[in-house]
């Protein structure tokens, strides 16, 4: 794993040796916590190292120096000399001061899971926003966990208003990285008010907007390749896509809406990573649907569920329709399949064979026009004008033919409502 800004990777000629450590504390059981190292193993093997122990820890509360204890952190650090371990990974965050302890003690580098997140991300982001998304987690980050090199002062030059004390090594670098998380903080601001025109600009066309959301490696970017022929890449590891795309898709009905594919969820996702990535994440917030995938395979998938209904949370997007969609059920039948069954409303598909993919479109489409009402409208034949733009923007079930008016019957939302409010006929 690398510890150098995205943009500074450099070609890694050998894997990492790593421990994983994870703490039992009350509340949870140890089960859950063997089940978070599996996870945090597969994180690390996305990050390009290798596992080669893991030590398990029961504690009432975090150490506020070390997190486990000296005790236990001196056997680890023993554990790391036999092993020759070139890092320790902490499931849990680790705060600056143990940090520090830490790599006192053992002598080689401490990190925690939202170090390796973050190194995964770095290395996966490809666009320059999702870079400049990347970079400034890891300074936010790093931020706080920033250290001085000695005590020694800078050199000044002489003259009136310059005398006296310099400035540490470490006040600079503080001071460099807040300009430079300044700069990307702007940056991003231009593009999210490009995103906003964009989103005015699909508004007017009135298409319908879906967001996939799900944990990461669930078969998002696979179910959208399989409905619109995206190309997204997919491969079968953690956090593959981080830069949102979005492609148009027809539903059996004849409409065409928007589907954004967003970068997967992940239980004790870094907040620096929720924060920089907000603005992608709005197009969940304002999509008329979230398409919410789930791996039918995963031994705890309403574990997973529950991290991706956090971020929604956090992001503000608990509140959007959510349609379930149990995916991979050519991997394991019969538990994809008891799965979808315990939710209600819920679609079984397989993105890799396309299983159930006519079911899910008529399930979006059957969704997206639930939100929809029937309306009955009555307009003039010289506005052809506004005959074009019903037909355009709503379902027109039936038209009947007048001398100086066509009467339509009409499925429209809100805003198409509001639109053709006056051509509304009396009951």
């Amino acid at each position: 794993m690398s510890n150098l800004l995205p943009g500074t990777l450099i070609e890694r000629t050998f894997r990492e040796r790593i421990i994983l450590v994870g703490v039992v504390f009350p509340g949870l059981t140890a089960e859950l916590v063997e089940e978070e190292l599996d996870e945090l193993a597969q994180l690390v093997d996305s990050a390009g190292a290798d596992v080669v122990g893991r030590v398990v820890q029961r504690r009432d509360a975090p150490d506020p120096a070390t997190f486990v204890g000296r005790g236990k952190a001196q056997e680890i650090a023993e554990l790391s000399r036999s092993l020759d371990a070139d890092t320790v990974v902490f499931d849990d965050e680790l705060t600056p001061a143990q940090h520090r302890n830490l790599e006192k003690l053992f002598g080689r580098t401490a990190i925690d899971r939202t170090a390796v997140i973050l190194d995964i991300f770095a290395q996966n982001a490809r666009s320059p926003e999702g870079k400049a998304q990347v970079e400034l987690a890891l300074l936010r980050y790093r931020l706080p966990r920033l250290r001085g090199r000695g005590t020694s002062l800078s050199q000044q030059a002489g003259g009136i208003g310059t005398r006296g004390p310099g400035e540490t090594q470490l006040e600079v670098d503080r001071r460099r990285l807040v300009r430079r998380m300044h700069r990307l903080e702007a940056d991003l601001r231009d593009v999210e008010r490009t995103r906003s025109l964009q989103r005015r600009s699909r508004a007017r066309g009135r298409h319908r907007e879906l967001a996939l959301v799900g944990y990461t490696n669930a078969g998002k970017s696979t179910l959208l390749n399989r409905l619109t022929d995206a190309g997204v890449p997919a491969a079968n590891r953690l956090f593959v896509t981080l830069d949102p795309r979005t492609r148009q898709l027809s539903l059996p009905g004849g409409e065409t809406v928007l589907v954004t594919d967003t970068v997967g969820f992940v239980r004790k996702l870094p907040h620096e990573l929720v924060e920089a990535f907000r603005s992608t994440l709005d197009s969940v917030r304002l999509a008329d649907l979230i398409v919410h995938v789930v791996d039918g395979t995963a031994s705890n998938a309403e574990g997973q569920m529950a991290a991706v209904h956090e971020v929604l949370v956090e992001i503000g997007a608990a509140d959007v329709p959510e349609l379930v969609v149990v995916n991979k059920a050519d991997g394991a039948p019969d538990s994809a399949k008891a799965l979808a069954h315990g939710i209600e409303g819920s679609v079984l598909v397989s993105a890799r064979t396309g299983e159930g993919l006519d079911e899910l479109l008529r399930v979006i489409g059957d969704r997206l026009r639930g939100s929809d009402r029937v309306v009955r409208l009555v307009v003039p034949w010289s506005r052809g004008d506004v005959l074009a733009a019903i037909h355009r923007e709503g379902e027109v079930l039936s038209q009947s033919d007048g001398d100086e008016s066509a009467t339509l019957q009409v499925v429209l939302d809100d805003v198409g409502r509001a639109r053709f409010a006056e051509y509304v006929a009396t009951p």
